[in-house]
């Protein structure tokens, strides 16, 4: 096991990293940019490295900067969180390199799976069953786009081979429109990815979100924790997740399950993985892979009682997975809302001074953040300052205890989406379950402000 740990992003998961280190006995060095020197983390840490200024260029994306800070306080590995870096091969290349472990997938997995073009070509051939659409990248040649759109069917959608995060993605509805979505669609990806490539797929109407989570060690071992339903999205950004997915049968859940865990062992992944499907009329389909821990583990975690964190850590160190297939058994009901420092309704951030702070507690409640009263949210970063998990024996348990919650939960001196949360709970539809992707954009449609 490593003596000693990296933990190179900032926020909630810093915070979530330095606990598991701590259960682990392990020694974790954060590091901090200048906006951040304030954060909770920072301040409970053994050992703390400014690597640069508020700016994200400057500091949480320096890889230099942030190889020397390993190198400086002896660090073993250099865990990457979620966002920032923790995707970029480029860096887990240079981390390995420069003589540390680096904490997540192999370089050679993380590009496989970071372009969507090669991602989906290898699910095909492991059996996972994708969206369909463009064999590849689509060519240059109008002709042959309009062939491959109209054997596809309209509408369709068109996305950045590079893309991630809600970017990237164009749909069409038309013949006439399709030409120059292809080429804006290009150009903005060039810009925002460095990779101009661009694919198609079939747009599903009404689909759901719902992911498989998997893990897997250096000794070709894999198994899925079971699924998360994240179907409440505003702009492809998640808002509120749950697991297991209502309504979705396990037998189905048990074969994709078997499909990732399959598609694993092929491309020899090791670490925590999470397989994005979209989901209709019974069938899944396959959209991209993120090869990292996700901001919506601790449902997974609640509904299974494994520790993804620290198993991330252990499979890193060389250590075999501690749990089998079988093992894995999915027990009660989780939810969790994500809390943003924003307006509830007008989504405009809202950074500053935090003058109260009180969170909820009782059964079956969980609280992420790094967040306490009096500390100055940032203006220099994502908007999320904590997330509010609960845990039900059923569905209903788990909502009626996220209501309470979010009720007692006290935060001022700065605008969150706390009051969004409070209706959504007891919104009919989403109480029901199985609502769609574009549920709470129709909502919010209707519930203007």
């Amino acid at each position: 096991m490593f003596k000693k740990i990296l933990v190179a992003n900032r926020g909630e998961i810093a915070l979530r990293i330095q606990r598991a280190c701590r259960e682990l006995g392990i020694k974790a060095v954060m590091v901090y940019s200048e906006a951040d020197k304030e954060a909770k983390y920072v301040k409970l840490a053994e050992e703390a490295v400014c690597i640069g200024p508020a700016s994200s260029a400057l500091s949480y994306l320096n890889m230099p900067a942030i190889i020397s800070a390993a190198e400086v306080t002896d660090a073993e590995a250099i865990h990457p969180g979620y966002g920032f870096l923790s995707e970029n091969a480029d860096f887990a290349e240079r981390v390995e390199k420069s003589g540390f472990q680096f904490i997540g997938p192999t370089p050679e997995s993380i590009r496989i799976m970071g372009d969507k073009v090669s991602a989906k070509q290898t699910m095909i051939r492991a059996g996972v069953p994708c969206v369909p659409g463009s064999e590849g990248e689509l060519p240059d040649d109008p002709v042959q786009i309009r062939r491959i759109a109209k054997a596809v069917g309209y509408p369709v959608i068109i996305k950045a081979a590079g893309g991630g995060g809600g970017r990237g993605m164009r749909v069409v509805h038309t013949e006439a429109a399709l030409i120059n979505a292809v080429q804006m669609t290009k150009a903005e990806a060039g810009a925002a990815f460095g990779n101009p490539a661009v694919y198609l797929e079939k747009f599903l109407q009404n689909p759901r979100h719902v992911e498989i989570q998997i893990m897997a060690d250096k000794h070709r071992n894999a198994v899925y924790l079971g699924e998360r339903d994240c179907s409440m999205q505003r702009r492809h950004q998640k808002v509120i997740e749950e697991a297991p997915a209502p309504g979705i049968p396990r037998k189905l859940i048990e074969k994709i399950g078997e499909r990732c865990v399959a598609a694993c062992k092929k491309i020899n992944y090791r670490g925590a993985g999470t397989f994005e499907f979209l989901y209709e009329n019974g069938e899944f389909y396959f959209i991209e892979m993120n090869t990292r821990v996700q901001v919506e583990h601790p449902v997974t975690e609640w509904v299974t009682g494994v520790d993804i964190v620290k198993t991330q850590i252990m499979v890193a160190a060389g250590e075999r997975l501690p749990f089998t297939q079988k093992q894995i058994q999915i027990r009660g009901h989780a939810i969790e809302c994500r809390i943003n420092a924003e307006d509830p309704f007008k989504f405009t951030p809202s950074p500053g001074r935090v003058t109260s702070w009180h969170m909820p507690g009782g059964p079956g409640v969980r609280v992420d953040s790094h967040v306490y009263n009096n500390y100055f949210v940032p203006p220099n970063y994502d908007s999320m300052i904590g997330k509010l998990i609960v845990h039900g024996d059923t569905r209903e348990q788990a909502l009626a205890r996220m209501q309470t919650a979010l009720n007692e939960t006290v935060i001022e001196g700065i605008n969150t989406n706390i009051p969004l949360h409070r209706e959504l709970m007891v919104d009919a539809k989403f109480m029901q379950g199985g609502t769609n992707i574009h549920y709470l954009e129709h909502w919010l449609s209707q519930h203007k402000r």
